[in-house]
């Protein structure tokens, strides 16, 4: 009997240290220090995170961070100690009784790194790593209550969702992002992103002390500056904006999902979402393109990017210095008015420049409760007043400015908002000229006429399109010179369209992955019923590549049409597209200068075929790295036929209004004129050699301070030798 109750409180004892070490996971106490030599580590409840000591790649020094668990490489999120990393193995850090974060070293008194911030002292302190990557530390007894002190609140180069940015002048806080120096080092590096909180608050990235881009206020929908933020699905933004603060959150749509917010060495925002499928990240990145500079055409002028040129003065403005401006391409100096502003005689009137990011709002003021209307007439009677524009995209406020007008871009895909800018009577008159007057004139006559129309047809649109839908789906098929493949073929082959199966997503719509019951992979263009393309290009590209034979072309294995669903489906290009080698930093190192030269030859010989060998002359029209897909033995093939147009025998050019395809890649005549050939695709593919050549995107490339992108540089490099 004796025997048996030393064996019952062994097992007791195991119990509760096995209970006690599985407590420790997430948990760091007085009593239980984080040791760098016992290679111990924190790891939340829900296996997402974890905290512990680490090394760059090219140093022997340790730092104590926070990264993502289990995803190779190690993908660090905050960084403790990045101004005062450890030697050696020593480190060990300390959660003290008052509830302070230390972290010393086992050979010396040094403290290399403490999250003392004057809080009260707390009785029986515990720090915990969450599940969403927030280390907190606070009370024992209240796990769910105040929380001392947290990493959210002292950001490295990463916000998390939920993860709060910006400024608020009440209490204090300032939120800023800092870059690493490099991939592989966290010490602090050359850019800083944080908010201004001069006149209206924008978002800023600072370069030392000198301003390098801006947001652009927050318009109730999207930043000014960056309205790729409307169209994307999975992420939600929320800013709180006042006089004193701007608070600046965003949340994953789906919660399973892991995700980052980047400001990188660069001095580039990019954002990355975790696909487990995949085992990789994926998602935007927002390039410092010419326009991104600050104040890259001066003031009072508007930035066109890929324009030529690429400054042009605000309407009722001409360059301050038309030589350096006309001949040396030396936009600095801006551009002053051309007739100068008459407030006293009240003769004054606006002009509005639509497409627009705002101007800088360091000098301007928000009037929250004002309409539009209101505003113009608050700016009319201000002779300091140069421009007004609507604060929030559903018409409420307004934002005046009262100096010149600085950094502004124009938006092609009519994202941007409305500027109205302040002009003499006489510039006014010159812009509303009889031509001008005559043309707006046919416009709402044409408007009313339509309506009237379209109220008349309405009834029977709607009764012929219901009627008809199915007829005509079925018809479709039926022209389609290709296999069909069934819906539910398609819907198993990439499992119900999983988002671990997505692979990217176009004009046309998303791409997906998939394999077939037989074993083949396959890829997968869906038509999305909000396709800024629709049905004519999936129409266009079935009936121009069932016509394509050519190794060098992405070959067509049929499509689906059905349930209101269209698709194409390709062979699957296991190496995905060339962008994602080319303009990664990783990745381009595999393309070496045989690959490189073997990719272009092999485009070539595409162009080629749909210039002179097919049947037919073929204009693609939207030729681009994206657009070029590698397969196993990194042989390229043109892919994307959507925007292509066909022309039979010696028809080889055309005219058109509506301009399509990806600026950077777009020749001048097409992009003035509407005119294109199959000297388009040759421009398109002049920019794709250079990039293939240096690695760098056209309409990213930043030439050292001169803001001229890939291709004006080559130009002018050509033209000094």
């Amino acid at each position: 009997m004796m025997s048996e109750i030393p064996f019952f409180f062994l097992v007791i004892l195991v119990v509760v240290l096995v209970n006690s070490v599985c407590l420790a996971d997430d948990t760091l106490t007085p009593q239980q220090p984080l040791l760098d030599a016992d290679g111990t580590t924190l790891l939340d409840a829900g296996n997402r995170f974890e905290l512990g000591f680490f090394t760059s790649n090219d140093s022997s020094y340790r730092y104590v961070g926070i990264w993502f668990y289990n995803i190779l490489p190690r993908t660090v999120v905050w960084v403790a100690n990045r101004r005062s990393p450890l030697p050696d193995l020593s480190g060990r850090l300390s959660l003290i009784t008052n509830g302070t974060l230390l972290l010393t070293s086992d050979n010396s008194t040094t403290v290399f790194w403490s999250s003392s911030d004057g809080s009260a002292p707390l009785r029986n302190p515990v720090a915990r790593l969450l599940d969403n990557g927030n280390f907190v530390v606070g009370e024992e007894a209240e796990p769910n209550g105040y929380v001392a002190w947290q990493s959210y609140d002292h950001p490295t180069d990463t916000i998390l969702p939920g993860m709060r940015f910006g400024r608020s002048m009440t209490s204090g806080l300032n939120l800023n992002l800092t870059a690493w120096t490099s991939l592989s080092d966290p010490t602090p590096g050359d850019y800083v992103m944080g908010i201004n909180m001069d006149g209206v608050p924008e978002e800023f990235i600072w370069q030392g002390k000198r301003p390098r881009w801006r947001s652009g206020p927050w318009n109730g929908l999207y930043l000014s500056g960056s309205p790729e933020m409307v169209s994307e699905n999975l992420v939600r933004y929320n800013f709180t904006v006042a006089s004193q603060q701007f608070i600046y959150t965003y949340t994953i749509r789906d919660n399973s999902l892991l995700a980052k917010l980047t400001l990188i060495p660069s001095g580039e925002i990019q954002l990355r979402i975790w696909v487990e499928d995949s085992q990789q990240w994926t998602g935007r990145r927002d390039p410092m393109d010419s326009c991104e500079f600050i104040s890259a055409c001066g003031l009072n002028a508007i930035c066109i990017l890929n324009g030529s040129p690429m400054c042009k003065c605000l309407t009722g403005f001409k360059p301050k210095n038309s030589t350096n401006w006309d001949i040396l391409r030396d936009w600095s100096g801006g551009c002053v008015r051309k007739t100068h502003l008459d407030c006293r005689n009240r003769t004054d009137g606006f002009f509005n420049q639509s497409n627009l990011k705002l101007p800088q709002t360091s000098s301007a003021v928000m009037r929250a409760s004002l309409t539009l209307a209101e505003c113009s007439r608050l700016c009319l009677n201000d002779c300091n007043c140069t421009a007004y524009a609507s604060a929030n995209v559903n018409g409420s406020g307004c934002i005046l400015w009262t100096s010149d007008l600085t950094d502004i871009r124009f938006f092609f895909d009519g994202m941007g908002q409305d500027l109205y800018v302040r002009l003499a009577a006489a510039d006014l008159i010159a812009e509303s000229r009889p031509s001008n007057r005559r043309r707006i004139g046919v416009i709402v006559a044409v408007t009313l006429a339509s309506s009237f129309l379209l109220s008349c047809a309405a009834a029977s649109i709607w009764r012929w399109k219901t009627k008809k839908s199915f007829v005509g789906e079925e018809t479709e098929e039926k022209n389609l010179d290709l296999p069909l493949f069934e819906l539910d073929t398609i819907v198993n082959a990439t499992d119900n369209f999983s988002i671990g199966n997505k692979r990217g997503e176009g004009g046309f719509g998303p791409v997906y992955e998939g394999r077939l019951s037989e074993g083949q992979e396959i890829a997968v263009k869906r038509l999305s019923t909000t396709s800024s393309q629709g049905v004519n290009e999936f129409k266009n590209e079935v009936q121009l590549i069932a016509k394509l034979q050519h190794r060098n072309l992405v070959r067509l294995l049929g499509c689906c049409v059905e349930a209101g669903e269209r698709m194409l489906i390709y062979e699957y290009l296991s190496n995905g597209s060339l962008d994602k080698f080319l303009f990664d930093e990783v990745k381009s190192g595999q393309l070496n200068w045989k690959l490189r030269y073997n990719i272009i030859v092999g485009i070539a010989r595409g162009l080629l075929y749909l210039h002179h060998d097919s049947r037919f002359i073929i204009i693609h029209r939207d030729l681009k790295a994206s657009n070029i897909l590698l397969d196993k033995d990194m042989n390229p093939k043109i892919s994307d036929f959507g925007m292509a147009r066909i022309f039979d025998g010696d028809e080889n050019a055309t005219k058109t209004k509506r301009i399509v395809g990806t600026y950077g890649y777009m020749s001048p005549e097409y992009i003035k004129n509407g005119k294109f050939s199959i000297k388009s695709d040759i421009f398109s593919f002049g920019v794709l050699i250079l990039e293939i050549i240096s690695g760098k995107k056209n309409t990213e490339f930043i030439a050292f301070d001169q803001h001229l992108n890939l291709l004006d540089y080559v130009s002018m490099e050509i033209v000094e030798t």
